[in-house]
Formats: C-alpha cells, structure tokens, sequence
C-alpha cells in the first residue's frame, strides 16, 4: 500500500480508501440489510492490506436521505477487536437536516455514539451545494466546527461538495477546512469542482478524498466493445478499474480514493493497484490511451447518473436509479433491458408526478423529471 500525505494535515492516509456505501446486501436487497459477515470480511482484509481510511455517513445503509442508515453502527462493530486503532474513521453531519446551531451537536454526538468513538478522525460536512450552504453559514456552521475541533469530538474538519465550481471555490475561502472530498475520475474532469477546482484546493493546503471514481461502477465492468478495445491495444493489460484508479492516482493533488467494494475480488484487485501507483506515474501513450476511451464515452452517456441514490426514496415509488441505469445500457451497450420485467408499474418512470424531490437532493444536478420522461419514451 502507498501513501500520501494529506494535505495541511500532515496525516499520512492509504491512497485507497474504503467507502461503505455500497457494502454487500443480503439476497432480499433491501439497502439497510448489510451482509454482515460478508462486509465484515472485506472490510478487514482492505485493513490488513494496508488501507487506514474508512468513509461511511449518517444515511448511508438506511432508506432515504431523512433517515439515519446502517452503516455507522456497521462500522462500530466491524472496528473492534484491534481494527480501529489501525484506521482513521471519516463521516458526515448530513447538512439537509440542519437548521440550527443546535442541530449540527446533535447530529455529530448521535454519530459519535453510533460509532461508538469519542472523536471521529475526518468529520465532512454533507453534500455541500447551493440550497443547504446558506442554512449552514446561518447555522453558525465554522462555530460549531471550530468547537467541536476544541473540544475533541472531531479531529479534523472537511466537506463534501456537489455543485458547482464557483461555489466549490467560495467554500473552500469561507473556512479554514483540513479537507474536502470531491466527484472525480476521467469523465468528469468538467464536472462539479473538476479538475480546476481540484487544483484550486491543493493549493490551499487541503487534503483531497475523490468519491465516485469508477462512477458507480460504470468504469468497471461491461465497458461498450469499442471502449475495451482502446485499452486492450495498451502494452501493458489492465483492467478497466485498473485504468480508472491509476489514472486519477497519477494526479499529485490526490491524497486518497475511495472505493465502495463489496466483493473480495475488487477489494484484492484494488490492493494490488494501489500498491504501485505512483503520482505522475502513466507515460504519454498511456494517459492518450485513457483520452480515447473518454472519448467514446462521452459519446455515449445520456443521463450523468452514478447511482449513489441520493434522490431515493422518490414518493410515488419510481425506481430512479435503475431507470437511468436502464437508459444507459440501452444507449451505451446497445443492449436489450430487462426494465419490463424488472420493475412494478410502480416503479417504472411512467409513474413520475413531476414532484420535483428527487432533484432537490439530487448530486450530479440532473433534471430527473424531464429524464424520467425519455426513459418512458424508449421503455414504455
């Protein structure tokens, strides 16, 4: 495992980290029945092969933004017996719920209890954008930041951001931050705070977690031929994640990624790249090749749809997330959906009543609505 110093801090965080958002389901899916034995194991076999960053949230495992999830208390449990000295914990005050100064203490001693700590190593402010930072600044929110801070409960403070560029940068100047995790990987270098503003915050000093750098997988696995084809022409054979992870790593301003593994393969497989990724470490021919699979791509994506389900749970019932995933496929792999047989009438995008929820929580700022409608056209 490699590391790399994490910015003003001057913690050396694993350049791979484990996020615990999308850990293993038991077989009936419901998103708050964590394969417990199974996500136990992988994550102590990212620990023991040098991994000592662990990303989860308060909503993370749970069914909806509103609620408190499973993956905190998860986590608790799969940290004892030696494993929580080896890691440092990162999560999130979920900054939709805030409203007062008031809140943001309840929330983070919540968590502390959930995790069952009495100081959380990285503490992010959630999903920072336009309609919740205004709240925060009201809220006093670099008050409670800095008290917290003072009086122990959190070691180091961050945020997570999806929005825009400028507010990106207005955020960063508002607050003497440790830290901020951003979307980024080699289709969304123009996307959110981007490459520009990736740099920006470097050179303030701030550590810099990427999230989504697989895009939900979408980098992984099932690439359209002629994307597979581009990096099968590489010297060196790599696999597709392979390429995804080494080519953010290749960014010096990149102090650690995550990955929401939740298979055993993956998680060997991650180790094995993060052992040897360097910082400026892809050559010329290399760093092309990535360009021209971006390239297809681009040409191929109709909804900017990661699948994090941030806009879940819809109130009619439409299965958004897997609509888009559908749309998707149907356009980028040429294949035949299985979105009839798969989904209820409820959950199909016919069932949508234009409420407008979903976009409000929405992180890749999709207007899901007017989306939901093309899905219907193709599908239905």
């Amino acid at each position: 495992m490699l590391y790399r110093k994490f910015g003003k801090t001057n913690e050396k965080v694993s350049i791979l980290g484990f996020g615990c958002m999308r850990l293993p389901l038991m077989p009936e899916g419901d998103p708050s029945q964590i394969d417990k034995d199974e996500a136990t194991k992988l994550i102590h076999r990212a620990i023991d092969g040098g991994v000592n960053y662990i990303d989860t949230a308060y909503p993370y495992h749970g069914n909806g933004m509103e609620d408190s999830g499973q993956s905190e208390p998860f986590l608790a449990k799969v940290l004892k017996s030696g494993y929580r000295e080896k890691v440092n914990i990162a999560t999130k005050l979920p900054s939709w719920l805030i409203k007062t100064r008031e809140d943001m203490d309840k929330y983070l001693n919540d968590q502390l209890k959930r995790l069952e700590v009495d100081q959380i190593d990285f503490y992010l402010v959630h999903a920072v954008d336009s309609q919740v930072w205004p709240i925060l600044k009201e809220a006093r929110v670099d008050e409670f930041l800095d008290q917290a801070i003072r009086d122990g409960r959190i070691k180091y403070a961050g945020f997570s951001f999806h929005d825009k560029l400028d507010l990106f940068k207005e955020i960063v100047d508002y607050y003497d931050w440790s830290f901020c995790q951003i979307q980024y990987n080699y289709l969304d270098e123009e996307f959110q705070a981007g490459k520009e503003g990736l740099e920006y915050a470097a050179k303030k000093g701030l550590g810099i977690t990427i999230m989504e750098p697989l895009r939900g997988g979408k980098l992984a696995v099932n690439l359209p031929e002629d994307v597979q084809n581009i990096f099968d022409s590489a010297e060196d054979k790599r696999t597709p994640a392979d390429w995804a992870l080494r080519w953010i790593w290749n960014h010096p301003e990149v102090s650690v990624v995550l990955s929401g593994m939740n298979t055993m393969d993956q998680v060997e497989e991650n180790l094995v790249t993060a052992g040897d990724s360097k910082e400026k470490s892809l050559t010329e021919d290399e760093v092309n090749i990535v360009n021209k699979a971006k390239a297809i791509f681009k040409e191929k994506i109709k909804v900017n749809c990661t699948g994090c389900g941030y806009c879940m749970p819809c109130p009619s019932g439409v299965e958004i997330p897997f609509c888009f995933t559908m749309y998707n496929n149907h356009h980028m792999f040429g294949e035949e959906t299985l979105y009839n047989e798969l989904l209820v009438p409820k959950q199909k995008a016919s069932n949508c009543v234009e409420c407008g929820k979903c976009e409000k929580h929405c992180p890749q700022g999709i207007k899901i609505r007017e989306e939901l409608k093309k899905v219907k056209s193709i599908f239905e």
